[in-house]
């Protein structure tokens, strides 16, 4: 297993694939990805608390979990999970921290490993190159995003929502594993300042370390 499905199966608690064909005009395209842009241009950071619940594709749902999530740009994440496993997923926008408190193991990536490995990327650049990868489309609460043909990505489709005022309310993430993870956000905060520190991760004592920055 890579780096990236490990990452995705512990941060999405193992989510699933759904194929859809999105009969949508290039033009169509162009305006859904400008008027996402429009959205999350205004929003510089985003902190907030979330519920998670993974389910099959007949709507079943399998496992239900809850956490934090830190966005910032450029590239700064923080997703903490408290249940059902506790895991942590940190980037400072160069390195990328997964640790796995059960497993008592850190991995250390690139975090420019992993920009092609899911749209998720999308909502902490503003990178051209990264946008270009993939398509976008509006849906009744939000947007699709799915990468283009060509582009290797984890996640099959990403679907965003906001709120009447224009808050991230929820994710769904489509996997190629085959089930779907949605996450609910509250207690929203966006625009506040996030120290650095947030996106920072002291690696604890004792623990199994795997670096994968030196053989990149």
């Amino acid at each position: 297993m890579t780096f990236q499905s490990k990452v995705l199966n512990s941060f999405l608690i193992k989510p699933t694939v759904l194929v859809v064909g999105l009969m949508l005009s290039s033009q169509s395209w162009a305006d859904a990805a400008g008027d996402l842009k429009t959205k999350l241009a205004s929003m510089n950071s985003f902190k907030a608390q979330f519920s998670q619940q993974v389910k099959d594709e007949q709507g079943e749902v399998l496992q239900s979990g809850a956490g934090n999530i830190a966005l910032a740009h450029p590239l700064k994440i923080r997703w903490q999970q408290a249940s059902p496993d506790e895991t942590l997923f940190v980037s400072d926008g160069k390195k990328t921290f997964y640790y796995d408190a059960f497993a008592e193991q850190v991995t250390i990536m690139s975090t420019n490993g992993l920009i092609d490995t899911t749209p998720f990327i999308l909502l902490t650049t503003r990178d051209e190159k990264q946008w270009q990868k993939y398509q976008i489309s509006k849906t009744k609460k939000g947007f699709r995003i799915t990468p283009k043909t060509g582009v290797e990505s984890q996640v099959e489709i990403l679907d965003i929502a906001f709120t009447a005022s224009d808050t991230l309310q929820s994710v769904s993430v489509t996997d190629v594993s085959g089930q779907i993870s949605e996450f609910a956000f509250k207690n929203s905060q966006i625009n506040e300042v996030l120290t650095d520190k947030l996106f920072s991760f002291e690696i604890p004592e004792g623990v199994v370390i795997d670096d994968q920055t030196s053989s990149e």
